[in-house]
């Protein structure tokens, strides 16, 4: 008999050390999943925000360009919800030599939303031009010379 032969088999099987390295592995690829996860959950809640924000936005700079009568000036409001906003509109004054030349007023319109997001105030800023006709001197509605 050869020394193969002789010897008992022995009972194979996974070491104490083996299985405490093997959990330790699958505790960690765990937290990371599980961080993922959460960061993935964080990022879907910032964007709804920012998608909320972007259409007030929109909705109120439509009522600014919708408005028929049109001044300079800063309007600030609430929604229903935790948002906020505020618009500025300001008249673009022409150069000496444009002014003749150019028959409209030129206002620049920008409307900021806020909201906050925990401990931080987060905001969106959309702007546009608008072109308005121009108003009349007190003196030429009441038929005067310039």
């Amino acid at each position: 008999m050869t020394h193969a032969e002789k010897s008992p088999k022995i009972a194979r099987g996974f070491t104490l050390i083996e299985v405490l390295v093997a959990m330790m592995i699958l505790s960690i690829s765990l937290t990371v999943i599980l961080q993922l996860f959460s960061g993935g959950l964080k990022a879907a809640g910032m964007s709804e925000n920012y998608t909320r924000a972007v259409f007030y936005a929109r909705e109120q700079m439509e009522a600014i360009l919708l408005a028929e009568e049109f001044e300079s000036g800063t309007w600030k409001g609430e929604f229903d919800d935790d948002f906020r906003w505020k618009s500025d509109i300001v008249w673009l004054e022409p150069s000496e030599e444009e002014k003749d030349r150019i028959p409209l007023d030129i206002f620049s319109i920008t409307v900021k939303v806020i909201w906050n997001e925990g401990p931080n105030e987060k905001s969106f800023e959309i702007g546009t031009l608008k072109l308005a006709e121009k108003k009349k001197p007190e003196e030429d509605k009441k038929g005067g010379q310039k």
